[in-house]
């Protein structure tokens, strides 16, 4: 594994994405090393990009400059991390998403966290302390940990995810569990993902889903590594409707809330968890 430190002008921009306000993303390239990440093509270093999960980028002067931009700035809800994970092994080392999320929480940020790292159980404390202005979300796309890396090669198993839900919810932290993504034909069984819903239920975690979805590079990724075969665009399919109605009625079966990630945005913009007071 090759890190490389670098220096950035921005550590927190807009987000693109309609249920956050902002993105922070403390690393460049993600060593867990997921063969359908949408991340590759999102990510600007080509190096990074082309070696995914072998070279990750450290932003070394990230949190200086994330404390001196978030000044005057509009609160909001900002997300850590939108194409990288904050939990990866660098982290280990670095520490730069604990102290983005420490500078983010104490300047009256709300945090969102998403992961595969069971990493972030050492900052249980500080989310703990913080428990009206963070939630933490573990992606969960298998409970099958031989199906799980064969999609997710370098990534804790998910038995240390569930792990991680638990001691959130032992520790009174709001959590959510992401399904995704669900790939035709390899982990959209009603068996396989009741499993999912099960830890949903005794953890009491939401659960937001999403269907897989090819980019240029990622695609390409996928179509060298995956043994199996990998489906086309899915949005307005028989497959996807099929996939609409089998993940609400669970949600019912299992007393759970459930939402696609398209509809995210009506979720976090409903309850209020978007954009806070400016300052």
């Amino acid at each position: 594994m090759k890190y490389i430190e670098y220096d950035v002008k921005s550590a927190i921009s807009k987000s693109n994405l309609p249920e956050l306000d902002y993105a922070v993303n403390p690393y460049t390239g993600c060593q867990h090393r997921c063969i359908y990440c949408f991340a590759i093509d999102f990510t600007k270093i080509e190096e990074a990009r082309e070696k995914w999960g072998e070279v990750v980028y450290v932003k070394r002067n990230f949190t200086d400059v994330l404390k001196k931009q978030i000044k005057g700035m509009k609160r909001g809800i900002t997300g850590l991390s939108s194409i990288t994970d904050p939990y990866q092994p660098a982290e280990a080392i670095y520490g730069l998403t604990r102290e983005s999320i420490r500078i983010l929480l104490s300047n009256g940020f709300r945090v969102t966290v998403q992961t595969k790292s069971p990493l972030a159980s050492r900052d249980m404390g500080l989310f703990a302390s913080h428990r009206d202005l963070i939630d933490v979300g573990v992606t969960i796309t298998t409970i099958d940990q031989k199906k799980a890396l064969e999609i997710e090669t370098q990534t804790p198993s998910p038995a240390q995810r569930i792990r991680l839900l638990e001691r959130l919810h032992s520790s009174g932290i709001k959590s959510w569990i992401f399904i995704g993504p669900i790939i035709k034909g390899f982990n959209d069984s009603k068996e396989e993902v009741e499993r999912i819903f099960q830890v949903a239920k005794e953890n009491g975690s939401r659960i937001i889903y999403d269907a897989y979805s090819p980019y240029k590079n990622s695609s390409i990724f996928m179509k060298n590594e995956f043994r199996h075969p990998v489906p086309e665009r899915t949005g307005n399919t028989e497959w996807r409707k099929g996939l609409d109605r089998m993940m609400l009625a669970l949600g019912d079966d299992f007393g759970v809330r459930i939402n696609s990630q398209d509809d995210e945005w009506k979720v976090a913009r409903g309850e209020g968890i978007g954009t806070f007071l400016s300052t």
